[in-house]
C-alpha cells in the first residue's frame, strides 16, 4: 500500500474510531467496526488476491453511517452500503463533510466519488433494483459482501443464493468461534485476519 494512501487511511480510521455512534443517550450503545483494525487486515486481504483496487465491488449489508464504506471506497472501484436506520443513515453527510476539512487540512486523500448509499432493507429487492439503476450493478455482480455481524446468517443465505460464485463474505467481530453456513466456505488459514475478521467464500 502505498504510503499517502496508507496514511490517509490511518487518518480515516482514527477519526471514525473516536467517534462510537450512539454511545451515549437514550439510543444506548451501539457497536461500530474500528476501522483501525479492518486497516491492519487490508493489506492481507490485497496481498491474497481477495481485493483487487480499484476493480472490486463491494456491498456493505448493513452500513450505518458508512463508515466502512468511506474507508473502502480508497480501495474499491464501487463502494455501496445500505442501512435499516434512516437516522444513522443521516450521520453520513456531517461526519463525511467534517472528516473533509480534517484530510484536507492535512494534505491528506479525499475520500473518492465511488460511494453510494441507500436506506432500506437488505434483504429487499426493491432496494437492490434501485441499486442497479443507479449504480450499474447487480447483486451477482459484487465481489465483497460486508457486516459487523448483525444479522450475519440471514446475510450469508442471501449471498449463497444471489452473489456470484467467489464472491467474498466479511464478517466483522468474530473470533474464537467462526460459524459456518451452507453455500459458503471459511477462508482457513486467514481467519479471522486480525482476531476479528472472518471471511467466506461463496462456492
Amino acid at each position: 500500500m502505498e504510503k499517502d494512501l496508507k496514511e490517509t487511511l490511518d487518518k480515516v480510521a482514527r477519526f471514525y474510531d473516536k467517534r462510537k455512534v450512539g454511545e451515549v443517550g437514550a439510543l444506548g450503545f451501539r457497536r461500530s467496526t474500528d476501522l483501525g483494525t479492518l486497516l491492519a487486515c487490508m493489506d492481507r486481504m490485497m496481498d491474497e488476491g481477495l481485493i483487487r483496487p480499484h476493480e472490486s465491488l463491494f456491498l456493505d449489508l448493513g452500513c450505518a453511517d458508512g463508515r466502512v464504506n468511506i474507508f473502502l471506497s480508497y480501495l474499491v472501484r464501487y463502494s455501496v452500503g445500505i442501512e435499516m436506520d434512516e437516522w444513522t443513515l443521516e450521520e453520513y453527510g456531517p461526519l463525511k463533510a467534517e472528516l473533509e476539512q480534517s484530510l484536507e487540512k492535512n494534505g491528506l486523500l479525499s475520500p473518492r466519488e465511488n460511494i453510494f448509499l441507500y436506506h432500506g432493507d437488505s434483504s429487499d429487492d426493491g432496494v437492490h433494483e434501485r441499486i442497479t439503476r443507479e449504480t450499474g450493478i447487480r447483486f451477482h455482480e459484487f465481489d465483497l459482501f460486508y457486516t459487523y455481524l448483525v444479522m450475519h446468517q440471514e446475510f450469508a443465505q442471501l449471498i449463497a443464493a444471489r452473489a456470484k460464485k467467489g464472491a467474498i463474505f466479511m464478517v466483522y467481530g468474530l473470533h474464537r468461534i467462526l460459524p459456518l453456513y451452507d453455500g459458503l466456505s471459511l477462508l482457513t488459514p486467514i481467519s479471522p485476519v486480525e482476531g476479528v475478521l472472518a471471511l467466506y467464500q461463496k462456492d
